[in-house]
């Protein structure tokens, strides 16, 4: 009899234990389905945000489905970049001003250092934005505040960092103690300018 007694338990805690597992799964189902609009709204909300902070004259960003050649995928991938969504950014009329490129590096002390840039179609950098960045507190951090006025409204081929003070266009004040986070940096924009370049002069097909 106790056999039997502690059978019929286990299928009642067992009974139990799937009727919570599956409403709780059909709870996480409804919220997820709640949520996934509102996150996708600020997602789109908050790229925007970001291709504005860096094309400020543009009245409209429109996405690409954009690949680099093998020649710049292979050099991209020698500087530790890797590139994310590109943007061409619009004027009032829908005429095409620019860039903007999200751009990856993946040698950042902290990890990957993300972050987006505007380019005109005549190479100038309006500015640039980062999006994510994890290094080291009042080293790498000050990125932000140090490195990213740096590039403003700048025309280069490429920008090189120095620790001496910069005194061409082309070159860039590192910060103190975080060698690695403004070579990374530097390198996560000389690789969306590339591309940049590369759209500008060989057109994205969606002229």
């Amino acid at each position: 009899m106790r056999n039997k007694s502690d059978m019929g338990t286990m299928l009642r805690e067992a009974g139990i234990l799937f009727a919570i597992t599956l409403i709780a799964g059909l709870l996480l189902g409804v919220v997820n389905e709640l949520t996934r609009e509102p996150i996708r709204l600020q997602e789109e909300k908050a790229v925007q945000e970001a291709c504005g902070a860096v094309f400020e004259t543009a009245s409209d960003f429109e996405k690409l489905e954009y690949t680099p050649d093998e020649e710049l995928a292979l050099e991209l991938s020698g500087m530790g970049v890797k590139l994310g969504d590109v943007y061409r950014a619009l004027d009032g009329n829908g005429g095409l001003l620019g860039y903007v490129v999200e751009s990856v590096s993946t040698q950042g002390y902290g990890g990957n250092i993300v972050l987006y840039l505007g380019v005109t179609l005549d190479g100038s950098l309006n500015d640039i934005s980062i999006l994510e960045i994890s290094e080291t507190p009042g080293l790498g951090m000050l990125a932000e505040d140090v490195l990213v006025p740096q590039f403003h409204q700048k025309k280069a081929e490429g920008f090189v960092y120095t620790k001496s003070g910069a005194s061409a266009e082309n070159e860039i004040d590192a910060i103190a103690g975080a060698t690695i986070t403004t070579s990374a940096v530097t390198n996560a924009v000389n690789g969306g300018l590339k591309a940049a370049q590369a759209l500008t002069e060989g057109g994205d097909g969606n002229e």
